[in-house]
């Protein structure tokens, strides 16, 4: 089959046919989702005057209809990607090779792994990595850069000359736990007894959390959650990535993908946004935030309580988001994660391969040394 290629100007540019065709092809992950996407546009959050111009790449069929699409930007930094590069760009600039703008594919600020080469068949998808790979060269740019992709995603960009990087996340997995208690037991006697110590200490707080999905989310309860998130940042002495209209589009357009933890004790003090995806198969801890800090408050709320709310609700897996060794002592699992990278300079590429080699090494180190200090009974495994 031959298939042609079109280039949007933004998320916004797909007619409501190809959103459809996107939509059936995206499997219910939120972060490719064109709402949200187009909520990143349309809010300021990451458009062209935060340094983040949408690219869209599509792959059109001989009929003319959708067979394939990335989601690609052209920036002029490496703010909010969560694959650190920074060094990368140094060293191309004292070499005297120009780094940006460089393309990336992927969903801003949001360290989730999910499809980034999406197609309807994996003719379509290897179609994809090639018309992605040509588009790059005939621009002109130095670099690129897949991140957090799936395992046929990279293999197709490897088949490109894509060179692979590789990454760390922690997951919490359900394994048919009863309730927290199960799950507790399913831990060695140490664990155990520091996250009931841990839960113990919020409870004597007067601290009691609830966790709300969609449309029983209050306006209130954002608005709150905005705050939250706010002062996350500013104590990093950084202005947040995501604006409060970005997250009112949200609201409006994806509430069945949406569930938020707010804690209390007598008002509200802390929160936690969860995205839902998979039909609610799996959540996404992205964002959380507090007005007042307690001891192992930030545990309750970001981990214990959304464990316990998935249990409930017949959740498999929550995916921790990006960093975060603590997270292995209270229950979630390393998993290796993939980058693609894309360098049109020969003697750049042959550096970049060189450190991605060695890194690569580390990583697998690491994730062995992780094994070797699970939290977990060797019968419950």
């Amino acid at each position: 089959m031959k298939y042609r290629t079109q280039v949007l100007t933004g998320f916004a540019d797909f007619t409501a046919q190809d959103a459809r065709a996107l939509d059936d092809m995206t499997g219910d992950n939120p972060f490719v989702d064109l709402r949200w996407l187009r909520a990143m546009e349309a809010s300021g959050s990451a458009s062209p005057q935060t340094g983040w111009r949408g690219r869209p790449l599509l792959l059109r069929a001989d009929d003319d209809t959708l067979a394939g699409a990335v989601p690609l930007y052209l920036k002029d930094h490496s703010y909010g990607e969560y694959v650190f590069d920074w060094a990368w760009a140094r060293a191309a600039m004292s070499a005297g090779i120009e780094y940006y703008p460089k393309g990336l594919i992927a969903s801003p600020f949001s360290p989730v792994p999910g499809p980034r080469l999406i197609a309807r068949s994996e003719q379509a998808q290897q179609a994809l990595a090639r018309a992605l790979t040509e588009h790059l060269e005939a621009e002109g740019l130095g670099s690129a850069h897949l991140l957090f992709g799936r395992p046929e995603d990279h293999a197709a960009l490897e088949a490109q000359g894509w060179l692979t990087r590789l990454g760390v996340q922690f997951h919490w997995q359900n394994r048919g736990y009863a309730d927290f208690e199960a799950f507790l037991d399913s831990l060695t006697q140490p664990r155990r007894k520091k996250i009931r110590a841990e839960r113990r200490k919020v409870r004597e707080a007067g601290v009691s959390c609830r966790v709300m999905v969609g449309e029983s989310i209050r306006p209130e309860d954002w608005a709150f959650f905005y705050r939250c998130y706010c002062q996350t940042y500013l104590e990093h002495g950084n202005p947040p990535y995501l604006s409060e209209a970005f997250f009112e589009q949200v609201r409006q357009t994806m509430p069945k993908n949406l569930a938020l933890v707010i804690a209390e004790a007598h008002a509200p003090i802390a929160a936690a946004l969860i995205m839902l995806g998979e039909s609610g198969r799996v959540a996404y801890g992205r964002y959380w935030g507090a007005v007042s800090h307690l001891p192992c408050l930030h545990f309750e709320v970001a981990y214990y309580t959304p464990i316990e709310w998935a249990i409930q609700s017949g959740v498999q897996r929550i995916e921790g988001g990006a960093q975060g060794e603590h997270k292995l002592w209270r229950g979630f699992e390393p998993v290796q994660t993939r980058s693609s990278h894309w360098v049109a300079d020969p003697r750049f590429r042959a550096a970049v391969s060189q450190f991605l080699a060695r890194e690569g090494q580390g990583v697998q180190q690491y994730l062995s040394e992780l094994d070797d200090h699970s939290p977990f009974r060797d019968s419950a495994l």
